[in-house]
């Protein structure tokens, strides 16, 4: 069999993953099969079976994809100097993806994989991996804001970035339900909500200290 270069080799790898996104966004994991996928991505069994044993394998593969996209966007706004300003560039990051028309299969496939999570456990861990590493994020940001006074001390940081999490998912619920509702006015619902964490001015003692 001759050699292939790695750019074909990964060209070929994102057209099985872009035919089992297709697959599973219409009909969900249980109802698509490994025959489905073949035959939407127009190779031969072989060849996708050199890449994917299995369509664990394969909703595993999505979800990295996903999780390497989000590594670089968060630690590009985990660098931010204002914490605060970071912490509404995340959201208005997210606000976009909800609207973003091309996004709506990924979010479907992301809904199959919330339910799929409680029965297995090899996507649950890929799931929970997805979920952290915003959470971890926007609780590193929401502890540099306490510290420089920003934000309320006696509220914790991981509660409030499992708020903002919850809020999110259930829009893409939302979204992917066909509900019609103004998400520029649910993100200044949602800045409303970091406000009220808020103090009223920096601490200005703590600041000093360090």
């Amino acid at each position: 069999m001759p050699k292939i270069s790695d750019q074909k080799r990964e060209s070929r790898r994102q057209q099985i993953l872009e035919a089992a996104l297709a697959c599973f966004s219409k009909d969900g994991f249980h109802q698509t099969g490994m025959a489905d996928i073949v035959k939407r991505s127009g190779l031969s069994h072989g060849a996708v079976y050199l890449y994917f044993q299995s369509k664990d394998d394969l909703i595993e593969a999505l979800a990295d994809d996903r999780h390497r996209r989000e590594a670089v966007l968060n630690s590009v706004v985990q660098g931010a100097r204002d914490p605060l300003e970071g912490l509404r560039a995340l959201v208005g990051v997210y606000a976009q993806w909800l609207t973003d028309p091309a996004g709506e299969a990924r979010r479907r496939v992301g809904i199959h994989g919330w339910a799929e999570a409680l029965r297995n456990r090899r996507v649950r861990a890929s799931v929970v991996e997805g979920i952290d590493m915003p959470r971890a994020v926007i609780v590193a940001l929401i502890e540099r804001a306490q510290h420089d006074g920003l934000f309320k001390r006696d509220v914790s940081a991981d509660a409030i970035a499992r708020i903002l999490i919850a809020m999110f998912q259930g829009f893409v619920l939302q979204k992917s339900w066909g509900e019609d509702f103004d998400i520029e006015a649910c993100m200044v619902a949602v800045d409303g909500v970091i406000e009220g964490f808020r103090t009223t001015k920096p601490d200005v003692r703590r600041r000093t200290r360090t």
